[in-house]
């Protein structure tokens, strides 16, 4: 019986990691009953990583009424381990892009207090580990907000209190942080992102990321500037000195306001959720992994949760195919990712509206499509096909090698299911490559399927 991991993130403004895993599951069946799944919702840090962090944990969801980015009353919610130790909180859920139009969107306006405030109400609950996700936010305050929400007091040169946005950062004179209501002694903060760029500079948090927040050539100037300043202040007053610092930039500067005001520390996401979400163990028992996202490209490679998956999984031996809305992708890429195949699930052009609803649907069809691909290539390896008189027969072995091939499985992988060395699975391996005389596993997947259809048996009585 054939074991499909299907282990996905949230298809964004379309689908939750959840939803995403239940519609591949849906197409697997469809193609065969007699699979048997698995499936693993997970997250890279943005939206929808907390209620997954959540699940796994065995806690529940916790709803509070906090502030958006601009200030206005909402409800946003974080997640609680079962044992109440542990808080998992995303910035996006208070701070981040969804709470604002296109035309609200300005980072020099917007804050981080609303995420202070969910940080603040798990500090009441008695958490001793707080994991906050960076990703998806609308700020560049560098976690000032945050901070003034846990009683931090930024003052300007008169004395007199600054709200602490983006575009006020460069009037904080001092800071009183006297009523800080953060022990750092008894809550450790792990700070999980998978961006590695630093506060300032040319690849910088302003340079870098405060465009897609609505800011324009001269806010990017103002914000670098002021962040330069900021950043003098945190030295100054935390002794932590956050300029330069990888992953200090994520999140519009959270990352460097996370380590200054809350004494936390860097993980890099992908690895950090793949690891709570015991997605190695998991592995163990698959054959294959099917994953999705909404969009793959040569970023892909860069930290993110696909490219840790396909790591895991190559050492593991185990194909991962991925699914997605958007490809842009050459086989080059492919291989730098560490992706066994990748595939659009749109089946023509459409209006971004009208792919959005049909994502499950579209998604169903295409893990149905690839489950049926994988399985007729299995059915061609058990029925040997025979591509021409006097080529010779396959042994029974190589019969049970070529099947596992057509499922895509590596070496290793066959190795382990029938129990016999890497080195044997390849010398078979060579045998019937000759024997069909294929030039690559796809010239041989296909001489063999057209063969098959013909019924044309070819095993030695060896």
């Amino acid at each position: 019986m054939l074991r499909v991991l299907i282990a996905c993130d949230s298809f964004k403004d379309a689908l939750s990691a959840k939803e995403v895993c239940s519609a591949i599951e849906r197409g697997v069946a469809a193609a065969s009953p007699e699979i048997h799944t698995t499936i693993l919702p997970l997250g890279d840090g943005g939206e929808g990583t907390a209620e997954v962090l959540t699940t796994h944990s065995g806690g529940s969801m916790v709803v509070v009424k906090v502030h958006d980015p601009l200030f206005r009353e909402i409800e946003a919610s974080y997640g609680l381990s079962a044992d109440g130790k542990t808080a998992f909180i995303e910035v996006a859920a208070a701070s981040g892009l969804q709470w604002l139009t296109p035309e609200e969107r300005n980072p020099l306006r917007t804050s981080t207090y609303g995420t202070g405030e969910l940080i603040l109400d798990a500090v009441h609950k008695g958490v001793q580990r707080i994991v906050l996700c960076l990703g998806g936010s609308a700020t560049h305050d560098c976690g000032a907000g945050m901070a003034e929400a846990l009683g931090v007091v930024f003052l300007d040169h008169a004395g007199q209190p600054v709200s602490p946005t983006g575009g006020n950062l460069d009037t904080v004179a001092s800071i009183d942080a006297s009523a800080l209501v953060f022990d750092p002694l008894k809550i450790a903060v792990e700070i999980w992102t998978d961006v590695r760029n630093p506060l300032v500079g040319e690849v910088g948090a302003a340079q870098v990321f405060a465009r897609q927040k609505g800011a324009d050539a001269s806010a990017v100037a103002r914000l670098e500037a002021a962040t330069r300043h900021f950043a003098v202040l945190l030295q100054e007053y935390f002794n932590t000195d956050v300029q330069y610092i990888p992953g200090a930039g994520a999140a519009g500067g959270m990352g460097g306001g996370c380590l200054a005001f809350l004494r936390g520390h860097l993980k890099p996401g992908a690895e950090a959720v793949l690891e709570a979400v015991r997605f190695r163990e998991a592995l163990q028992q698959a054959d294959i992994v099917i994953t999705g996202e909404g969009r793959l490209d040569i970023q892909t490679s860069y930290g993110k949760l696909i490219h840790g998956m396909a790591l895991q999984a190559k050492t593991m031996g185990v194909p991962l195919f991925a699914l997605c809305g958007d490809l842009h992708l050459r086989a080059a890429d492919m291989e730098t990712i560490g992706l066994t195949a990748a595939f659009s699930i749109q089946s023509g052009p459409s209006v971004l509206a009208d792919a959005l609803k049909a994502t499950a649907q579209n998604l169903e069809y295409a893990a149905y499509s690839l489950i049926r691909t994988l399985l007729a290539g299995a059915r061609a390896g058990e029925r040997l096909p025979l591509l021409h008189p006097g080529i010779e027969r396959l042994t029974r072995r190589e019969l049970e090698v070529l099947r596992l091939i057509a499922l895509g499985l590596t070496n290793v992988k066959i190795a382990q299911k029938l129990f016999i060395s890497p080195q044997t699975v390849s010398v078979h391996r060579k045998n019937i490559m000759r024997k069909f005389g294929a030039s690559n596993v796809v010239d041989l997947l296909q001489k063999a399927s057209i063969n098959a259809e013909k019924g044309i048996l070819m095993i030695s009585r060896d």
